[in-house]
């Protein structure tokens, strides 16, 4: 039997390929939309993106629901935007 998670989760439970332009060279870039920031193929420096709100701000369950090492990695590049 299959594990069914909330609508709010399946897009950090099933992430898809998104593209993010460098801000330091302009090069294109992969990133999934669950990750908050990716190390650019051009020029090698970090790049990062504000991550909408989402579930594991305030449901009980996100941490067992979306996995521990994500909802930390979540949390962590949300913490600006919510105050924490």
């Amino acid at each position: 039997m299959a594990k069914e998670s909330c609508p709010g989760s399946r897009e950090i439970t099933n992430p898809y390929p998104e593209e993010i332009r460098c801000c330091h060279c302009g090069a294109a870039n992969e990133i999934w939309s669950d990750e908050p920031e990716t190390q650019c193929k051009g020029c090698g420096q970090t790049i990062s993106r504000q991550m909408a709100y989402s579930c594991v701000l305030w449901c009980p369950a996100a941490k067992q629901c979306v996995g521990e090492q994500k909802y930390e990695k979540l949390i962590a590049s949300m913490k600006g935007r919510t105050g924490r």
